[in-house]
Order: C-alpha cells, then structure tokens, then sequence
C-alpha cells in the first residue's frame, strides 16, 4: 500500500498468479525461490532490527564447523524488533528463534551493537544479508551456554576462531553487562590460547564478584570463579 498498490489491484495479481499469497500481507513472485535468507534480508530492508546471530551467523561465515544436521534448520535472529508471526509458517523444517540484544548488553547500549556486523551477498541479485560479526556471534553464542548451548559445543567453537579481532572483542567486552558470558568467555580461551588472547587483559574489564555456578555437579575455575564441567577444567592440551 505504501508503495502505491492499490487494494483491487494486489487483489487481482494474486488472482493472476503474478503475485503468490504466502500469509495475510504477506507475498511473492512466482519466480522468487523460498528461502530462510530471503525471509530475513525483506524484513531488513523494511528496517527491522533483526540480526542473523549466534551460531547462525558463525555457519554462514564458515566457523561453526561442528554444527549439527538438525541444528542447520535453526536461524536465530537477534534484535529489538520481536518476529512477525507469520515468519515460522513459512517453510516446513525452519524455525526462527528470537534474542533481544539487551540480555547480552542491557538497555543501555543495544544501539550501538550495529557497529559489530557484516553484510555478505546470498543470492545471484546481490542481496546482502546482516549478521553479526564473529567476534559479536560468538557472545551471543555464550549467552545460551549452558540452557541451549553445551559447554563442549561452545569449547569447540572457541578452538576454531583462531582468526577474532582482538579489537573488536574489546569494544564488545567492554560494551557486554552480561557478567558470565564476560567470565566464561576468558575461560574458554584460556583453554584455547589462541594468538589474540595475549592482547586481553581481563582486569581491564567488570567481571563482577563471587562464585557463580553454570554447571551443577562441576568444578570450581578459581581464576574466574565459575563452576565448569570437570571435563573441561584446565587449559587444552
């Protein structure tokens, strides 16, 4: 309607098949092939916040290495604008997981969360989809360790970036309010010990005080004061 269709007119594409009907205001060209990316690069050019994050924007970058079969067919946004509700019934097999950015970062700096994403072409048109960073996709990873994302799931991931940005990493440290997504994000590199960790100091950052359990039943990281899985406690050898 805002680009000037009138109803009658949308009414009788659809009746012609030049439009295809796909949710109430929803549609598209018969031509157009039906993809998850389709799907989320409309809504950004429609200006709404919605990231392509965590370990879907790891997969799309080609650092999330051990993703499962399953887990390919999860796409999680992340933003402050929630999901249409027409989103999840569009393709059989995708489903759409919304975060809201103030989990990771409170309310007071989600706006500048834009500055730590990228834009990568999806189709032969040169449309580009936004995601998040690396550096950004692997706090929001974090973010659900353990209730969605395991502690082995996430150390695996670590071990692959061997390429962050250990700038960018210290403008999001020192932007996150999540105290332990900051503490088991230390934790995990030191385990790793990846090149760039030499240039974080983590008492340049508010890692908070006390203990804080993430792993029932596991062991004490006295460095950060966090409870891990005995399996992963220690660096890697």
């Amino acid at each position: 309607m805002e680009q000037g269709v009138a109803r009658h007119s949308l009414d009788n594409l659809v009746k012609s098949q030049q439009l295809i009907s796909l949710s109430h205001g929803v549609y598209k060209r018969p031509e157009t092939k039906l993809t998850w990316e389709g799907a989320v690069c409309s809504l950004q050019r429609m200006g709404r916040d919605l990231t392509v994050g965590g370990l879907s924007a790891l997969s799309l970058q080609g650092q999330a290495h051990y993703l499962s079969l399953s887990e390919q067919k999860n796409v999680y946004l992340y933003g402050s604008d929630i999901l249409p509700t027409w989103l999840n019934k569009l393709m059989p097999g995708i489903i759409f997981y919304y975060h809201n950015n103030t989990r990771l970062t409170g309310k007071n700096v989600t706006d500048t969360m834009s500055d730590f994403t990228i834009k990568i072409p999806w189709s032969d048109g040169g449309d580009r989809i936004t995601m998040s960073s690396p550096e950004r996709a692997l706090f929001e990873v974090l973010l659900d360790v353990p209730a969605k994302i395991s502690f082995e799931h996430a150390d695996l991931l670590m071990q692959g970036l061997t390429t962050l940005s250990p700038r960018r990493l210290e403008k999001l440290l020192q932007k996150i309010s999540s105290i332990k997504v900051k503490r088991l994000f230390f934790f995990l590199t030191d385990r790793q010990q990846h090149q760039w960790r030499n240039k974080l100091n983590p008492e340049d950052f508010d890692l908070g005080k006390g203990k804080r359990m993430l792993a029932k039943g596991g062991r004490l990281d006295k460095a950060y004061q966090i409870t891990v899985p005995e399996a992963l406690y220690g660096p890697q050898q």
